[in-house]
């Protein structure tokens, strides 16, 4: 498994039948159905995009939505990223309803993605990286719908780099011309894509704990 972009996870098919699980950070993911990576300038309708999400997912999920967070690369200001939007519902515990009113609102449930990938150095106890995945229902605005639970290191994984990037233009950009010159050598070669893309990502990772610890920072 692999890190999707912001934080967010990929689900791939592939022709041996696997399915692998990216969780990027600025969790880039990936569309079920996407043939080629294409890297799009930032785009400011992102944020209202998820924001229009966001209250659909608020109607569906009520109290039991702790908070719904925009993440991934198009949550941070300028960076170029993939058209697809990753959102982050918090809950306090994963129970079938949660998983129920998203699929009877149309939202397509990956049954076989369970957790999300472990960092080098992190607690690997499954039960801290358990998760819900989801499509955007038929027809409406890509998106994938991550739902993690309240305190649990994924959970706040996807926050923590989207804040550190925000807050470090720099690396942002850096990240998006990495991203950008792997997709010219391997447009249609998604593994070549994340095996080159994913340890700079760790690298962020690791300089993203560092400022948090320095900076006190706490989800905003």
């Amino acid at each position: 498994m692999r890190y999707p972009e912001g934080c967010g996870i990929t689900p791939i098919s592939i022709s041996s039948g696997r399915i692998l699980v990216r969780l990027p950070h600025a969790r880039e993911t990936a569309s079920s159905n996407l043939t080629m990576i294409i890297i799009n300038d930032y785009n400011p309708a992102w944020p209202t995009e998820f924001e229009a999400i966001r209250v659909s997912l608020m109607d569906i999920l009520g109290p039991l939505a702790l908070r719904i967070d925009h993440i991934g690369s198009t949550s941070v200001p300028g960076l170029g990223a993939k058209d697809v939007i990753d959102v982050q519902i918090t809950v306090e515990a994963l129970a079938p309803e949660v998983r129920q009113r998203l699929i009877e609102a149309g939202y397509e449930y990956w049954e076989a993605i369970t957790q999300d990938h472990v960092p080098l150095g992190e607690d690997d106890d499954p039960k801290l990286w358990t998760k819900f995945l989801f499509n955007q229902p038929n027809g409406r605005r890509r998106a994938n719908v991550h739902v993690r639970i309240n305190g649990n290191p994924n959970q706040r994984y996807p926050l923590l780099f989207r804040d550190y990037l925000r807050a470090h233009p720099n690396s942002a950009r850096t990240i998006e011309l990495i991203k950008r010159e792997i997709v010219k050598r391997h447009a249609n070669d998604l593994e070549a894509y994340y095996d080159l893309k994913d340890p700079v990502y760790d690298l962020i990772w690791e300089a993203a704990r560092d400022w948090s610890r320095q900076t006190k920072w706490k989800p905003t």
